[in-house]
């Protein structure tokens, strides 16, 4: 079987990698010569753990090609993808073009059935644009060429991206033929053999599950943050409070994590191209506006210990920063909460010291050089007037406290993450704010 996937950005790469794993033909297409270049020649220009593995295996075997050529690709192809970019406009709403542009030049090129499935994340109603801007593209070329369009959301989890599609909660796919859920259902045989489920349901269903999953998990993520500030006001311990809730089986404990807020390439631009389309329909998701004001209250939240601890004095102090992708095992920086903490800082006259495991080079193209970079964790300590904590790397877990007590000029810790002990922290006479928690205060 062979298919083509149009995008190689993180959805487009990680699919058509992890489909190349199943044992199928995939041509992967995007108009980027230097990205293609880069895949060509044994290069992957974006991180995820697992899938440079993957990648050069299906390569080696035949199976995984890269061309900027949409046309060639889409030859003997039973089964064409699209995850190209659907970056939010100025409204909130996803915007389409990239999706649109490509159904046209599937259009003009087709020459035979297939199946044009979108795997971007798509407002619910696309894939009905897609398929009348096929159908505009075969009339102008006077041709009757049958094809069926279909909605294959992602589901991927960047930092375990190639696990979730090697061994998925669910797949969702939304057709309206047969001959449709026939193709995709051959696609996909590999898992259904494996034991993991494939719902099929109409087009519109599927594009919807999508919005509401990633929404439901952003609201979790909100709700739990709201509950922290009301604990530590009132003196409670989030943490006692989260393992309480989560430990009915009707609420689960994931996504129940206190922190700074989500950030990313898809909680914050979903939330708000699904509040988009309901207004656009009549109806006010008046529970997802919250969950966005609440998350963007809480990307502020570190800072405001910070500031309150200085007695709003920041001018000329510097920090110590851990961690600067949106979250671990990834350098997506996307919304990322240490990109707000640090434009606070920077504006009250501080200065800003970071260090990431990976996302380094990332920073360094966003930030270029508004902050200092350093070379390791115990490097961005040296000297600094206190340390901030944002993403919660394996590696920033279990530091040597002795050595930062050493570095830093005050032995003064802001966690973002909650991954440190109170009572150990002051056991070694350190000043700690963590989230949702009693202050610990040397």
């Amino acid at each position: 079987m062979k298919i083509s996937v149009i995008g190689t950005g993180y959805v487009g790469l990680v699919s058509g990698t992890c489909f190349a794993e199943t044992g199928v033909d995939v041509v992967c297409v995007d108009v980027d010569q230097r990205k293609i270049d880069m895949l060509n020649n044994g290069q992957i220009p974006i991180y995820e753990p697992g899938l440079d593995d993957i990648y050069k295996r299906n390569v080696e075997k035949g199976r995984l090609k890269f061309t900027t050529g949409l046309a060639d690709s889409l030859q003997d192809t039973e089964a064409v993808f699209i995850a190209v970019g659907t970056p939010p406009d100025e409204d909130g709403s996803a915007d389409l073009k990239y999706v649109l542009a490509v159904a046209r030049e599937i259009g003009q090129n087709m020459d035979h059935y297939m199946v044009v499935a979108t795997k971007s994340t798509v407002p619910v109603g696309t894939s009905v644009k897609v398929k009348e801007a096929i159908l505009e593209e075969l009339k102008k070329r006077k041709v009757d060429i049958p094809f069926d369009v279909a909605s294959n959301p992602e589901f991927l989890k960047e930092g375990s991206a190639v696990e979730d599609f090697l061994r998925p909660d669910r797949i969702v796919i939304g057709t309206e033929s047969e001959k449709a859920q026939k193709v995709m259902k051959r696609l996909y045989k590999p898992f259904l053999l494996n034991g993991h489920p494939i719902l099929f349901m109409d087009i519109t269903s599927a594009e919807m599950t999508k919005y509401a999953a990633n929404s439901m998990l952003a609201t979790r993520i909100s709700f739990i943050n709201d509950i922290a500030n009301l604990c530590e006001i009132m003196g409670a311990d989030i943490d006692a409070v989260r393992k309480g809730i989560g430990s009915d089986p009707r609420i689960g404990n994931k996504f129940l994590y206190p922190g700074t807020g989500y950030g990313g390439s898809c909680f914050p631009k979903d939330v708000q191209a699904l509040i988009r389309t309901a207004d656009e329909h009549g109806h006010s998701l008046d529970i997802l506006k919250a969950v966005e004001k609440v998350n963007d209250r809480q990307k502020s939240v570190l800072f405001h210990k910070i500031y309150s601890h200085f007695n709003g004095d920041l001018k000329g102090r510097r920090f110590a920063l851990w961690g600067l992708a949106f979250k671990p095992k990834t350098d997506d920086m996307r919304e990322a909460p240490s990109l707000v903490v640090i434009e606070k800082l920077l504006q009250a006259g501080a200065t800003v010291t970071a260090y990431d495991p990976v996302a380094m080079d990332e920073a360094r193209r966003i930030l270029g050089d508004k902050i200092t970079f350093a070379k390791d964790e115990y490097e961005a300590c040296i000297d600094a007037d206190g340390l901030v904590l944002i993403t919660e790397w394996p590696e920033f877990r279990l530091p040597n406290f002795k050595v930062l007590e050493r570095l830093l000029k005050d032995k003064l810790i802001f966690d973002g993450r909650n991954i440190y002990d109170p009572s150990e922290l002051q056991e070694l006479s350190f000043t700690y704010y963590p989230i949702g928690r009693k202050s610990v205060k040397s």
